[in-house]
């Protein structure tokens, strides 16, 4: 059984959300007699503990990662590589009122844990960043965490190393394994682009200073994404807008049904001493995932409650892992019903679909070795949970959960031998003609390290076992151009975003 079912990780972060969900498993009795001298005895499983979850989630950088990046088939060739992440650890978006914001510290140190043997050569490498080329928004970003008390949303040291460490592994997958790269890359062989937040920004600086084989600034062009969706010129799309709206109006009525959710927000806010509707707005949970990430306690009330003592025991004053617990159950509550209501799918078809349709673009055109080699072998997008949830979505990996910190998603594109035979001794089709084809492409899809491209909705039900297992590039060309728009009963992006919807 994958990993990505097993390790449930999605969290209240954001208003929409991934529904993850898991395959349910049966003990079969295979003994020789008849008579059950023992019976099975059904219980239903434990209720995951939300700190644990949250850890998986925090995705500490000092363990160890096994990966199954670069791996193919004997002889296949690797043409390109096209990487979206979402950004590494960060400070809370949101305070909880009446509270003492997290004390974390924003600058970077070689000596702090967690670090990285890469983390003194980046951070004097990040000083001469104006020797890039930038897209001119960009250019007035800092280039690494600079505070010594973290600012909203800044990463953290933390996220620093964490794709340092995404860098590395890529580097040895795809540069030492595969040679993808060329000792004198230029930015025509990779891509970057970013949105125009820090904390994108650094991330993606750290994974390709972890990944380029000699990083340079005057080789590297970075860009920036408009949208956190990456729809470039394709962003006009009424239909998403209004699905978006009806999944946010959903999950609001079914939290404001839920009797122990209300109990538990109630609860908080006495705590605090403050109105249950400045707690709600507050978002407490991404406050919270920050104090479980850094090894912090739960945040307790600034003054006393303003409630006689002998009604509210002094220990009341702290929000707790109780708190916590409810809002994570309410979370599993809701992430059932948003997969039978469907809706949040309905809208990540039409979200991602721009992103899909560059990647299959560059795909394409790789495949076909088209003149001069102009496509970039490796491409990356830096961007956010609302940016890599909705494309995990369209491609029908629900149950890969809410992207935990410095996620990354991966696509390879692969192509079989020209000529001759393979390792296994089948015959492949000579390749003719200066452009090639995509008959002797084919795609791989992996999350976190972890090969997931026959879970994916274009490839879960071909044949893995035949004389060519790989998923053909073709599968998800065709499901990019017109199969991914049947949820929506359309069969092109056009037509899906200006139809009417019920």
């Amino acid at each position: 059984m994958p990993a990505y079912f097993r390790m449930h990780l999605s969290l209240i972060l954001v208003v929409v959300q991934l529904v993850p969900t898991n395959p349910v498993s049966e003990e079969v009795s295979r003994g020789k007699s008849r008579k059950r001298l023992n019976p099975v005895i059904h219980t239903e499983a434990p209720e995951p503990d939300p700190i644990r979850e949250a850890y998986l989630y925090c995705n500490f950088p000092n363990q160890t990662e096994h990966t199954w990046e670069g791996h193919s088939l004997a002889d296949y060739k690797l043409l390109s590589v096209q990487v979206m992440i979402r950004h590494g650890d960060r400070y809370p978006l949101y305070s909880i009122p009446q509270t003492k914001r997290p004390a974390i510290d924003c600058t970077l140190s070689p000596n702090r844990v967690p670090s990285h043997p890469l983390l003194a050569s980046f951070i004097s490498h990040m000083a001469l960043g104006a020797q890039g080329h930038w897209d001119t928004s960009l250019a007035s970003l800092p280039r690494i965490p600079n505070n010594r008390v973290c600012e909203m949303g800044e990463l953290t040291q933390t996220g620093v190393v964490q794709h340092l460490k995404n860098g590395a592994i890529l580097h040895q997958a795809y540069i030492r394994q595969h040679k993808l790269l060329p000792a004198d890359w230029s930015s025509r062989h990779v891509w970057v682009e970013t949105t125009g937040k820090s904390r994108t920004l650094q991330s993606g600086l750290a994974l390709l200073y972890g990944f380029l084989p000699g990083f340079a600034w005057p080789r590297l062009a970075l860009r920036q994404q408009w949208s956190t969706l990456f729809c470039s010129a394709a962003c006009d799309c009424p239909a998403r807008n209004r699905y978006l709206d009806q999944e946010q109006k959903r999950q609001y009525r079914q939290r404001v049904a839920d009797t122990e959710l209300e109990r538990t927000y109630v609860a908080m806010a006495t705590a605090l001493g403050v109105a249950t509707r400045t707690l709600r707005a507050a978002n407490p949970v991404d406050a919270l995932l920050c104090h479980v990430c850094h090894g912090l306690p739960f945040p307790c009330a600034r003054a006393p409650a303003p409630v006689p003592a002998q009604a509210l025991p002094p220990e009341r004053a702290c929000l707790t892992r109780h708190h916590f617990a409810a809002l994570r159950r309410q979370q599993r509550d809701d992430e059932r019903l948003r997969l039978q209501a469907g809706l949040y799918r309905r809208y990540a078809t039409l979200a991602a679909h721009p992103y899909l349709n560059r990647t299959a673009q560059r795909m394409e055109r790789a495949a076909r070795g088209r003149q001069g080699g102009a496509e970039p072998a490796f491409v990356l997008a830096s961007a956010h949970d609302v940016t890599l949830q909705p494309v995990l979505s369209a491609l029908g990996l629900e149950g890969a959960g809410f992207p935990r910190f410095a996620a990354r998603l991966v696509f390879e594109l692969w192509k079989s031998p020209q000529a001759g035979e393979t390792g296994r001794g089948v015959r492949v089709r000579q390749v003719k003609g200066a452009r090639g084809s995509v008959e002797d492409a084919f795609v791989r899809v992996l999350y976190n390290g972890e090969d997931l491209t026959f879970h994916t909705a274009f490839c879960r039900h071909h044949d893995r076992h035949s004389a060519r297992p790989l998923c053909p590039l073709g599968n998800f060309l065709s499901f990019v151009r017109r199969g991914m728009f049947s949820i929506v009963n359309a069969t092109s992006y056009q037509q899906a975003c200006h139809q009417s919807i019920l």
